[in-house]
């Protein structure tokens, strides 16, 4: 894909997530999380070419002065990924993303180890990240999961979760055991369960 086609799929994915994005302009001139996805890129074709590592460190560095967002070029990030507000984000060397990836403000995706190897989280396609949250460790969070806000995940968590609390517990799980009395409060149960607004 070519980079005018990334950029233009990146401004496409922004409008279908954010109500408020009225005009690619507004998208490409205004949005600091876009603006944070794109120096990533950049650093991480940097950090992979031979002698690169050090000058794709400082691009992130100036990356996160610029935008709030620190994205470390080890990290290995899918397509549409959408960083919303962006303010505060974090993610770590050994964090995986997958494609369509939704995160908000203040969300770490975190180490637990000093070792070298694999110790930030997965993020399966489709998973929505609520403001706040931490991800910490080399955890796996299956695909089309939703992790509330400010919640802190420690475990791997199935394909569908919705993971909320400290320490996060899989309250679709709990949902799903309880019936609900009708049909129309088993639709507002959902809705309130996927909502990355939640927390406890």
């Amino acid at each position: 894909m070519s980079v005018l086609s990334r950029v233009r799929e990146d401004v496409a994915n922004v409008r279908r997530h954010d109500p408020a994005a009225r005009t690619p302009a507004e998208v490409v001139l205004g949005y600091s999380g876009l603006h944070a996805i794109w120096a990533y890129r950049v650093a991480r074709r940097w950090w992979r070419a031979p002698g690169l590592k050090l000058p794709a460190r400082l691009l992130s560095q100036f990356a996160r002065f610029l935008t709030g967002v620190e994205i470390h070029p080890g990290a290995r990030i899918g397509r549409r990924f959408f960083i919303d507000h962006g303010m505060g984000v974090v993610i770590g060397e050994t964090a995986v993303v997958g494609d369509d990836v939704l995160i908000y403000h203040g969300v770490t995706l975190g180490g637990k180890s000093r070792g070298r190897g694999k110790r930030h989280p997965t993020l399966g396609d489709g998973v929505v990240v609520g403001a706040g949250a931490q991800v910490l460790g080399d955890i796996t969070i299956g695909a089309g999961s939703t992790i509330g806000a400010n919640a802190v995940v420690v475990h791997d968590a199935p394909a569908g979760s919705v993971l909320v609390g400290i320490p996060a517990r899989d309250r679709r799980a709990r949902a799903d055991a309880a019936p609900a009395a009708d049909a129309n409060a088993s639709q507002d149960r959902d809705d309130a369960w996927l909502d990355p607004a939640i927390y406890i």
